[in-house]
């Protein structure tokens, strides 16, 4: 995935060029020159640096801002504390709305619920299903209660559902009765039939021997537990004991579950603690200035991933930041909708959904003048929408970060006031209290400044393990707690980082290196093209060739031989010349 600024410390207000430090601000070393300075592999990151600090492909995010020692139940009882009457949570299209204070009441009860029902610290509950109010409720209402959150991708089918459920032992799941095609109790009660005959919606199956029930959102069904019996079934007793739980429950304790991709196999259950997702939150949240003033986020992304759970749900409960979700499932129109009635003023998406944003033929009819800065993570974004999203969004500020599920999500994150460069062609600075370094994908050595080699991340928001997979946890993190990316990127001097493209993604063409992302990106700024991939496919003497699949805007046209024409020249890979662009293929996608 490609996902604050906290002000303290240095007042390095701009980004700056060859200087060693700001006017007025106190040197250690006053005789130091830059050169000197490179030599210091760490950067004061709580404010844009100005002053380079490596002259290798190693950083280190240095803060005044410490780590919090806190667990996401602490997190929110102290926003409730802090801003009781401040909404929180808007769910346009259910009409729910939800202050800070009232939320905290609503997860104390669905948590003494919980452990009601006979869940306790340490099991596992999944959620399953599009971005309600009930998500989010019960992303804090375990946390609250100790009970493992498991993220379950809503558009998961019967094999990737029952392996999930199977692989980190899920007690409970949460749910609707279906939503759009799924049907999330028809596919339940296939894997599990012995919820037609359960009393009280308790259950034993035999092909998920750890399950016991299924929690239902909407109508009640036969053999499940209905959520609202879940709100009513915690007595003072188990009030009691909630609160007695919270002296006893660690910030560095499993809390969250996230499955990652499983296109080289079964998904991999990326497992965060309390501390991963806190601190990470609370450092993308300062890094994107929700400490200014009071936000009001536009939050299509889905509760399910990283971005929505984290650098969504997480920051509201550490900034006081209000989410609104437009719609279940994504809606362009809705997004719109809600941007103007609800007069967000910052943006989540991904590329994806900004792409599909921008394309709306009535654009130019909603009313965005709330809107000043986004935020956009998931992959890379072409320069040529941002620069759109700020004149067709009025997006003055869109500001770009990377990371992946296994770093909680975000490892670089830019800032507000990052000059046009920086913001179309890096995914962001290091993020505060973060290491990372680029080696060679074949000895593990570090490379020069700017050369492109594989990004390697440490940090405390680097995920425990993959539940109950050393292999693969051993894989991905070394000894020394080092997590292998699998991107190609390369560093500059200031910390910023510029991903190349996937290991897995690079086409070997002939025997030349060649990065999709780099094809994608100048691809993008034809006239005609809405959205582009780049793909290696077999070829008999060269081994892979390059072929691109674009997307073109509605209503135009555009031919292969145009395509060809428009690279021709123009696309290279630095030292080794053209790409091979002559043999690209323009397939419309939809």
């Amino acid at each position: 995935m490609v996902v604050a600024a906290s002000w303290f410390g240095p007042a390095f207000l701009q980004q700056g060029q060859g200087r060693c430090a700001p006017k007025n601000s106190f040197q250690l070393f006053p005789s130091c020159t830059c050169s000197c300075l490179s030599l210091n592999r760490s950067l004061h990151v709580d404010s844009p640096p100005m002053v380079p600090g490596q002259s290798f492909s190693y950083v280190h995010g240095a803060s005044s801002v410490s780590l919090l020692g806190q667990t996401v139940g602490q997190s929110l009882q102290a926003a409730a504390d802090r801003w009781p009457h401040r909404e929180a949570l808007v769910f346009v299209q259910d009409g729910v709305r939800k202050t800070f204070s009232q939320f905290q009441e609503d997860v104390d009860q669905a948590a003494a619920g919980l452990l009601a029902l006979g869940l306790k610290r340490g099991d596992r509950l999944g959620v399953w299903g599009p971005n309600t109010y009930h998500w989010i409720l019960f992303q804090f209402a375990t946390a609250k209660a100790g009970i493992i959150l498991v993220s379950i991708n809503p558009a998961y089918q019967l094999k990737e559902l029952e392996f999930t459920l199977g692989k980190v032992q899920c007690k409970a799941v949460v749910c609707p009765t279906q939503f759009k095609t799924q049907r999330f109790c028809d596919m339940l009660r296939q894997i599990c039939p012995e919820m037609d005959t359960a009393e009280s919606g308790v259950f034993r199956s035999s092909r998920l021997p750890d399950l016991r029930m299924v929690i239902v959102t909407d109508s009640r069904q036969t053999g499940t537990v209905h959520v609202e019996d879940v709100m009513q079934a915690g007595s003072r007793q188990h009030h009691q004991e909630l609160q007695d739980l919270q002296t006893k429950l660690s910030f560095d304790d499993p809390i969250n579950i996230q499955f990652t991709s499983g296109t080289t196999g079964n998904p991999k259950g990326a497992t965060l603690s309390h501390h991963n997702i806190v601190n990470n939150a609370y450092f993308v949240g300062l890094r994107l200035g929700f400490n200014w003033k009071h936000i009001r986020a536009c939050v299509p992304v889905p509760l399910y991933h990283c971005i929505g759970s984290v650098i969504g749900g997480m920051c509201m409960a550490l900034h006081g930041i209000t989410l609104v979700f437009p719609s279940a499932g994504y809606d362009s129109r809705a997004n719109l909708e809600a941007i103007q009635n609800e007069r967000c003023n910052f943006l989540y998406g991904t590329p994806t959904m900004y792409i599909d944003m921008l394309g709306q033929p009535d654009l130019h009819n909603y009313d965005l003048s709330s809107v000043e800065s986004g935020f956009t993570g998931g992959s890379l974004c072409p320069p040529e929408v941002m620069r759109k999203l700020k004149t067709d969004m009025n997006v003055n500020d869109m500001i770009i970060g990377y990371g992946t599920t296994e770093n909680s999500p975000a490892a670089f994150v830019g800032f507000p006031r990052d000059n046009e460069e920086l913001k179309t062609e890096t995914v962001g600075c290091i993020l505060n209290h973060a290491e990372a370094k680029v080696v060679d994908v074949s000895s593990g050595e570090v490379v020069p400044l700017g050369d492109p080699g594989e990004l390697l991340i440490r940090a405390y928001s680097v995920m425990l393990e993959y539940w109950d997979d050393p292999d693969k946890t051993s894989e991905a993190i070394a000894k020394d707690r080092w997590y292998r990316t699998g991107d190609i990127a390369s560093l500059d001097r200031f910390g910023y980082c510029r991903i190349v493209g996937r290991i897995k993604d690079m086409i070997i063409r002939g025997g030349e290196n060649i990065y999709p992302a780099e094809i994608e990106k100048f691809l993008h700024t034809h006239p005609n093209v809405q959205e582009a991939q780049v793909i290696g496919v077999r070829d008999e003497r060269l081994g892979e060739q390059v072929c691109a699949c674009i997307r073109l805007k509605e209503g135009l046209d555009c031919s292969r031989e145009e395509i060809r024409d428009f690279c021709k020249g123009q696309v290279r890979q630095k030292g080794t010349g053209h790409w091979g662009i002559e043999h690209k293929m323009v397939i419309p996608l939809g």
